[in-house]
């Protein structure tokens, strides 16, 4: 059967490459033309556009580049009309993927979406048309099921993946990690900025400025695949900072604390056990927007799948050297430390068990074959 996925985000190429490798057992000839990156493109199946082609952040930067987004729209369209899909795939990317969604449901095709568009965060009005356009969602988070059923809409929920990704990597040695990285025998700090240029480039310069009140410590930016060592090195400049691109798991494993953009990473560093301050600092446009249609308490994953406070969010103008410098000192005490473990591994438990690139893979081929 014909398989067509969009994917517009690093975090969506690692989940979009595992759901390929599920979909590729339930259906070893599976044919896949994709929109995603790297990892998918190892898996298999055709590369259509890759998502740094599209990584536009903030209501301002869709703004600006809106003329491009719109000729990818009626670009998809036509590639999709020509490969003839049994089944789209969408997976998170919300708003490009729901354009996409609208026109194709009324083509006849069938649509099915992994990792839900954040509806219960801001315009729950869309939940209509996701009950409109898709025919199945399959969603991660636990409290999702619980909103959607609230709206009318029963979707399932299949537990989330990274916990099959963090379970399923190659361990690395961190005694090997450490040389080869020349880390040394300090302790690491590991610094997690984002993926998108305009994040980096607004959140970086404030982690690094607590690199010389921590000399004790050795601080590690983690370079996202889709930005090269040049962008970055043009903010550390000669500060006695590593750079570890593309080996953001491996870096977690070796560290003792973390400061994270806000997004996926927040979960991920929760999952290896690794005490952390959550940061977020966006366009003042852009953020004064988001404040204003944004209905959450908090804006990290960890924090909102515990429905509390367990890591501490530092958002725009919170987010400044002396916040911040005061919170690393709160996450390396140890009594604080202790309580974050615990509430790591509460947070472990709600997320569900293992599986679900492959209980996803198995709904949508047997789906495809009762249309059959």
């Amino acid at each position: 059967m014909k398989y067509y996925i969009l994917v517009g985000e690093a975090s969506g190429d690692l989940h979009g490459a595992n759901l390929m490798k599920a979909l590729l057992k339930e259906d070893p000839k599976a044919d896949i033309r994709f929109w995603g990156g790297d990892l998918m493109q190892e898996v298999g199946g055709t590369l259509v556009k890759h998502y740094k082609e599209r990584a536009f952040m903030g209501f301002v930067e869709v703004l600006m580049n809106l003329r491009k987004i719109l000729g990818m729209i009626s670009f998809c369209k036509k590639d999709i009309t020509q490969f003839n899909p049994d089944v789209i795939i969408f997976i998170d990317n919300s708003g490009f993927n729901l354009r996409i969604a609208k026109w194709a449901k009324k083509q006849g095709f069938r649509t099915n979406y992994y990792i839900s568009p954040q509806v219960w965060a801001s315009r729950a009005g869309r939940v209509k048309d996701i009950k409109r356009d898709i025919d199945q969602m399959f969603v991660i988070l636990p409290f999702e099921k619980e909103f959607y059923k609230k709206h009318g809409y029963n979707v399932r929920f299949v537990g989330h993946p990274l916990i099959d990704g963090i379970a399923g990597r190659e361990q690395v040695s961190i005694e090997k990690f450490r040389k080869e990285y020349n880390l040394g025998h300090k302790e690491v700090i590991a610094l997690l900025p984002g993926s998108r240029k305009q994040e980096i480039t607004k959140m970086l310069s404030v982690m690094l400025s607590l690199v010389k009140d921590f000399p004790q410590y050795q601080f590690v930016v983690a370079g996202a695949p889709s930005q090269s060592y040049e962008f970055y090195k043009e903010i550390i400049g000669d500060m006695n900072v590593k750079f570890i691109n593309n080996k953001t798991y491996d870096l977690l494993s070796v560290s003792h604390a973390a400061l994270v953009a806000s997004g996926t990473a927040t979960l991920e560093t929760a999952l290896f056990k690794v005490p952390q301050v959550v940061c977020y600092k966006g366009s003042n446009i852009s953020y004064q927007i988001a404040k204003r249609i944004i209905t959450l308490k908090y804006i990290s994953l960890v924090n909102l799948i515990m429905d509390r406070e367990v890591v501490k969010e530092l958002i725009q103008n919170d987010f400044t050297k002396e916040n911040l410098e005061h919170e690393l000192t709160r996450i390396l005490e140890s009594e604080h430390r202790q309580k974050l473990f615990l509430s790591y591994f509460d947070l472990e438990q709600k997320l569900g068990g293992k599986g679900a690139s492959e209980k996803t893979a198995k709904s949508i081929v047997a789906g495809l074959k009762s249309k059959e």
